[in-house]
């Protein structure tokens, strides 16, 4: 939990292909269970890689947060490009994030959590603006080391990760979409 931002300079990388095969995005909607009717909350949206296909899966609105601009106009270009248009732009830091109580239906955050300086606040902020019953994603590196991702003392180990989750109240169930991360849905 460094608080280290990833540089948006990099931003090329989020869409490599290699990450679509270390993530498949529909492999993610299926976890999520998606419905057409959800409102979703991409935490951490950074340059789409998992918006853009959220903002398919369902019919309503996907909001994609995030605290540097330059993501968001990244990925504003690219759904333009794609013709996808329920997709709302906010620009926030997740410890204390720009929507209203109770307002999305699943929260999604991918490879961010690593960057969080605060991360008690940001999971009571995730609560806030989840309904009732509501659900998250919540996808991180491994702690190994390896090529890709934020160099290994940056990293939260999984195990570390779900009693944190389990200390803030949350019922926690582990995914795997790929041995270089972890996934938890939380509710």
């Amino acid at each position: 939990m460094t608080g280290h931002r990833f540089n948006p300079d990099k931003a090329e990388k989020l869409l490599d292909p290699q990450r679509a095969q270390m993530l498949p995005p529909e492999k993610v909607i299926h976890t999520l269970d998606l419905k057409e009717g959800d409102v979703v909350a991409d935490l951490g949206a950074g340059n789409g890689f998992l918006t853009i296909p959220l903002a398919r899966q369902t019919k309503r609105t996907v909001y994609a947060v995030d605290i540097e601009p330059k993501m968001l106009e990244l990925l504003r270009e690219r759904a333009a490009q794609q013709e996808i248009d329920n997709i709302e732009y906010v620009q926030s830091n997740l410890e204390n994030i720009r929507l209203d109580d109770q307002c999305v239906d699943v929260a999604i955050s991918a490879f961010v959590l690593h960057e969080i300086s605060d991360l008690p606040k940001a999971f009571s902020e995730m609560r806030r603006i989840l309904k009732p019953g509501g659900k998250a994603l919540l996808i991180d590196w491994e702690a190994q080391e390896m090529d890709m991702g934020p160099p290994l003392d940056e990293r939260i180990p999984a195990e570390d990760m779900r009693r944190f989750l389990h200390k803030q109240g949350f019922r926690v169930e582990q995914v795997q979409f790929h041995e270089t991360n972890y996934a938890f849905v939380v509710s």
